[in-house]
């Protein structure tokens, strides 16, 4: 199994540094041309299934870089930063809740939590050793992702980044 898994596009949020989680963000002209790019790197692929977080700003992602029919999974939308939502990402106070796996963001969920459904959804989409599938998600996702085939420590989680539509591509065999 061949899993490539990509960050949206650039957002307003970003752009203005505010935490978007499960937040409605819009793609930016340059969120578009990061999609439009990632759909030339992919094109030559195959995907048996495509896989796409709920939120708009992943769906608009996925419809640029491809016209396959789409799989929306709740698992593998953004973790909900509930009352930081919508606030400068540089928040000492949410900061320092990111940082701290189990700990509640107020109104929100863990970032555990976010693991439990992200390995659920990993599980499942793990089962055939001869697919190739594209997800397309967000980058708290995409670290959760990463944990699940590397370890990783509270740092190394903490501090794993990737940027709008990086690609990631994981090689699984069970």
């Amino acid at each position: 199994m061949k899993i490539y898994v990509v960050r949206h596009g650039e957002t307003n949020f970003n752009v203005k540094n505010k935490i978007s989680g499960i937040s409605e963000a819009m793609l930016t002209d340059l969120g578009k041309k990061q999609a439009l790019n990632a759909k030339e790197k992919l094109k030559d692929i195959h995907f048996d299934k495509v896989y796409v977080s709920p939120l708009q700003r992943a769906i608009d992602t996925a419809n640029i870089i491809t016209n396959q029919n789409k799989i929306i999974d709740q698992r593998i939308k953004e973790i909900d930063f509930g009352v930081y939502e919508g606030m400068d990402t540089s928040t000492k106070e949410f900061q320092q809740t990111k940082y701290n796996l189990g700990v509640r963001f107020p109104q929100g969920e863990t970032f555990l939590e976010v693991v439990h459904r992200v390995y659920s959804f990993l599980d499942d989409v793990t089962s055939k050793d001869d697919e190739v599938i594209l997800v397309i998600c967000h980058g708290g996702i995409i670290r959760t992702i990463n944990s699940y085939f590397y370890d990783m420590t509270n740092d190394d989680f903490f501090y794993y980044r990737t940027q709008n539509c990086d690609i990631k591509i994981y090689d699984f065999k069970k």
